[in-house]
């Protein structure tokens, strides 16, 4: 279980990069997140999670190419590998049996 460990934020990264599946670089990530859950991000946070999942083997990064806005600097693209894939899949299926395990029961409120 432990090498799929992912906390909070990480799965948050990890879901964002797949779903700007090709345009995933730091700051349509950070934007994404914000945008879809209206939660502030730092660029350092998001730089550190990006660089911690890609050191556990979840995300693999490439240099784009250069361009004259950017004044010559490279965007680093993010992509899922297999491995995060499994973690994100780990993740759901295991929030997905603690979901069927609560009793109805437990799940009514009075209005009272």
């Amino acid at each position: 279980m432990k090498k799929y460990q992912l906390g909070e934020f990480e799965e948050y990264v990890l879901l964002t990069v797949g779903v700007l599946h090709g345009d995933a670089y730091g700051v349509t990530i950070r934007e994404e997140i914000q945008k879809r859950l209206e939660r502030k991000v730092s660029i350092g946070a998001l730089q550190s999670a990006l660089r911690r999942m890609e050191d556990k083997g979840f995300l693999k990064s490439e240099l784009g190419e250069t361009t004259k806005a950017r004044g010559g600097k490279r965007k680093r693209y993010f992509k899922i590998t297999a491995l995060g894939k499994q973690a994100l899949d780990f993740n759901m299926e295991t929030r997905m049996k603690l979901w069927k395990e609560i009793p109805d029961v437990a799940l009514q409120f009075s209005t009272c």
